[in-house]
């Protein structure tokens, strides 16, 4: 059996519905059944034995203060200013000071790939998951020019993409979770890369049209931005036209959420804020669609994995159901402009036939999505 260091940010074991603690979860699992598996990330510190192959290190967080101190490091050495938010001296110094005693050095994200040292590159693989840059850089268009953050998105979306083009040349693998970003790197780099998409564990398939239904449900961090804009979004937008047509909808946000934002969108009309749950069942009862309107097309979306294993019609922005492949085959429901999805949230609300084809088609396509058929691709590796 061989040893593997897994390298992430966050910790895999803290049950977060989020997707790189999903993800690290579920390739941590398939890695340890033919592997012994050391895991090291930043969490309190932490020295235990998670299953018989499975061992967990973790490393305090430093403080603010040298955080900021770290981002600042960060952008004078041209580097993500990310990369010194999540910089871990500690995690540093173990990784380098057992080089020797790993046959395989696993990294989740680009966050953790700072942390490889020169020796190993033959025996590294960085799951990228999907491109930094790109997001950043969709994010950046989408906000008002003298909004300040606009500068900040704008500076590190070009420096996320000169490091990556750093790990593009650095690592032996690297995983990517969508065709279409393999296709927008460098064909230099192509016998590098690898699809690993994101998955599912189990199809549910609970949906049942009704008529009575009520529910327009986001599932996601709404601590990550994109999916905070999307949700104010349509909120501000979208939600008080449906309601002048429909005045018993509600809007429901299920995930992680950072106090301000609950306490400013539970005051709003029809809007219900569940926060991190660990049972969707109940919450997912009389649903009329599962809304993915992001602005960034990058990644798999894993509400869109969430909303299709329940069988839940979907509504997609035209850019996320890019990314994953899905517009040509007709697979996902997609809008381009808001009439369009004002029509496809209507047509979920009034029609059965139309309700229950987009169900079938999501219960159609999941099943290629399931980790055991997803992380299979790692054996290549290993």
């Amino acid at each position: 059996m061989k040893k593997i260091l897994f390298i992430t940010i966050r910790n895999p074991f803290s049950g977060k519905f989020s997707g790189d603690v999903i993800r690290s979860e579920k390739f941590i699992q398939f890695l340890s059944k033919k592997n012994y598996v050391d895991v090291i990330s930043i969490d309190e510190n932490t020295d235990k034995q998670i299953k018989k192959k499975i061992r967990y290190f973790a490393f305090k967080d430093i403080n603010f203060l040298y955080k900021f101190f770290n981002i600042f490091l960060s952008m004078l050495k041209l580097k993500p200013m990310q990369l010194g938010y999540f910089y871990s001296p500690k995690i540093k110094k173990f990784v380098e000071e057992n080089s020797e005693k790993y046959d395989l050095f696993f990294f989740q994200t680009i966050r953790a790939a700072q942390y490889i040292p020169k020796n190993i590159i033959k025996r590294s693989v960085l799951d990228m998951g999907d491109l930094y840059s790109r997001n950043y850089n969709q994010m950046c268009k989408q906000l008002f020019f003298l909004n300040p953050l606009k500068i900040i998105y704008l500076i590190e979306s070009l420096l996320i993409r000169k490091y990556e083009n750093f790990c593009f040349n650095k690592f032996n693998k690297i995983l990517l979770f969508s065709k279409n970003e393999i296709n927008s790197v460098n064909k230099n780099f192509k016998k590098k890369l690898l699809q690993v998409n994101f998955g599912i564990d189990k199809i549910k398939k609970k949906y049942k049209f009704n008529r009575k239904n009520y529910k327009i449900v986001f599932i996601g961090n709404i601590r990550y931005t994109p999916n905070q804009q999307a949700c104010y979004q349509f909120i501000n937008k979208i939600l008080p036209k449906i309601i002048a047509k429909y005045p018993e909808i509600q809007f429901h946000i299920i995930g992680e959420i950072s106090i301000i934002d609950k306490l400013i969108l539970e005051k709003k009309s029809n809007v219900k804020v569940f926060g991190r749950v660990k049972n969707l069942i109940p919450l997912l009862n009389r649903t009329i669609c599962g809304m993915a309107n992001l602005d960034v097309s990058s990644g798999i979306q894993t509400k869109i994995l969430t909303y299709m294993s329940y069988g839940i019609p979907t509504v997609c922005s035209y850019q996320v159901a890019k990314s994953f492949d899905a517009i040509n085959k007709s697979k996902v429901n997609f809008y381009k402009n808001e009439k369009d999805m004002l029509e496809l949230i209507y047509k979920f609300k009034e029609s059965k036939k139309f309700s229950l084809s987009a169900s079938n088609r999501s219960l159609k396509l999941i099943s290629q999505f399931k980790w055991e058929k997803v992380l299979s691709i790692l054996n290549k590796i290993f």
